[in-house]
């Protein structure tokens, strides 16, 4: 083929990255981890479409949010015109579910998911197009102790998996009323403050003035600090509910920092919200964030049920345990097969099937074009494996019916023989990080 013939590459799309090894190890290590930390806290996995029809997200999330407004990644159907989306975030999902299939209907339901979501923002890094969550929802359940529960499995998961230097800060939205009298007060603050509002806050002004709390345009830091407080609009209920969340938190040592302009993007939060954050990833500090979301189920078409949940970046986590001493990861293989000749191949591969039976990680080595490269080279790709032993199948270990088991991690081990015949006994040697005796 020409140069000027050469069929142009598809290159992925910008801001949806590829996970490979070794990265993709971390991925499921960390993944692992969380999924033991979540039985332990008796919840349990589901896993909701990708794709999702659009109301669910513009009645759940709100009209007004940056995700409906700018962010999601919407298309019509071919066959039928549906209006579809591509999932920018799993709680409206996971809730949509819960109303489909009456999943509540012998009670409360403690959930956790794992998987893409998609965002149609400028890429950089903690902040992609398709990006990997981890989640856990807490459906038909209103006491702050559960807020509580959901706060210290995230605390547990940092301890799990060595992550230092995250904080958390906590706030209220108390409920809808008290929102709407603090909306008032937003308003007429801001409106005092007009000329100096950028674009985006003008814009929200009179449709979502809580989310200029959130602004990150430093000109308006000092406005925005002396606004009216929703804390401060709180009633007795409202806060009964976070001094009992605080007092929990208090009994297990759980540092954290009472944040009166903390808000969420999503609409349908209440109560309680929460970030955990650090200053290890510049702008991207948000590690994980959730809360109290009373009034969701309502807004998709059910009765009033009251759930909390929170989610995690993999992305971001994966680059702040980079920032800290790595874990230390098994590796990927026990042993590598390393053949004498063609001829072998058929009963090496059955003793290999045997110990991978038996929960040895074993490759073999390949051959190319029906032609096995010599000993030598071989060896160099067994030690470039990382596998702990080589298993030589030689013209004289088959011979007698044996194979040798040589140790590639450990300067003084000695090389051993074991018969073919007794696979069984001799497998679990394989797994172990000493060496054979």
């Amino acid at each position: 083929m020409t140069q000027a013939s050469r069929v142009e590459r598809v290159l992925a799309v910008k801001g949806m990255n590829d996970v490979l090894p070794p990265e993709s190890a971390l991925v499921e290590w960390l993944e692992s981890c969380a999924c033991a930390l979540f039985a332990r806290y008796a919840y349990r996995n589901i896993r909701t479409p990708i794709v999702e029809r659009t109301p669910l997200f513009v009645r759940g999330l709100g009209e007004v949010t940056d995700i409906v407004e700018k962010e999601m990644y919407s298309f019509e159907d071919r066959l039928n015109g549906d209006p579809l989306t591509l999932r920018p975030e799993a709680t409206a999902g996971v809730v949509r579910a819960a109303l489909e299939h009456n999943l509540l209907y012998d009670g409360g339901k403690r959930l956790y998911y794992m998987g893409p979501m998609f965002r149609h923002e400028r890429p950089q890094k903690g902040r992609y197009r398709q990006f990997d969550q981890m989640g856990v929802e807490a459906l038909g359940f209103d006491g702050a102790e559960i807020d509580a529960e959901l706060i210290l499995m995230a605390s547990h998961l940092w301890q799990d998996i060595g992550l230092a230097d995250v904080r958390l800060e906590l706030n209220s939205l108390g409920q809808p009323e008290e929102r709407l009298v603090h909306r008032q007060a937003l308003i007429a603050w801001f409106e005092q403050h007009s000329h100096i509002l950028d674009e985006d806050a003008r814009r929200r002004l009179y449709t979502n003035p809580l989310r200029i709390l959130d602004s990150k345009n430093p000109n308006l830091q000092t406005m925005i600090e002396a606004a009216p407080r929703l804390i401060d609009f709180l009633g007795q209920a409202s806060m009964a509910h976070l001094e009992s969340l605080k007092a929990i938190l208090d009994a297990n040592n759980v540092a954290y920092t009472l944040n009166p302009r903390l808000v969420r993007g999503m609409d349908y939060y209440n109560l309680t919200v929460f970030e955990f954050v650090t200053d290890r990833l510049g702008a991207q500090g948000t590690v994980c964030a959730g809360g109290r979301y009373d009034g969701l189920f309502l807004q998709l078409g059910g009765k009033p049920t009251p759930a909390v949940g929170w989610a995690l970046g993999v992305d971001r986590v994966l680059e702040l345990l980079k920032t800290h001493a790595a874990p230390t990861l098994k590796t990927a293989l026990d042993a590598y097969a390393i053949v004498g000749d063609m001829a072998s191949l058929p009963r090496v591969m059955s003793v290999l099937q045997t110990l991978r039976g038996l929960g040895v990680r074993v490759q073999m080595h390949s051959s190319q074009g029906q032609v096995l490269s010599g000993i030598k080279s071989q060896f160099k790709r067994a030690d470039a494996s990382g596998a702990h032993y080589a298993l030589i199948f030689g013209t004289d270990e088959l011979a007698a019916n044996q194979v040798t088991i040589k140790p590639l991690r450990e300067a003084y081990a000695t090389q051993i023989t074991r018969s073919l015949d007794d696979v069984a006994n001799w497998a679990a040697t394989l797994q172990s990080d000493a060496s054979p005796d």
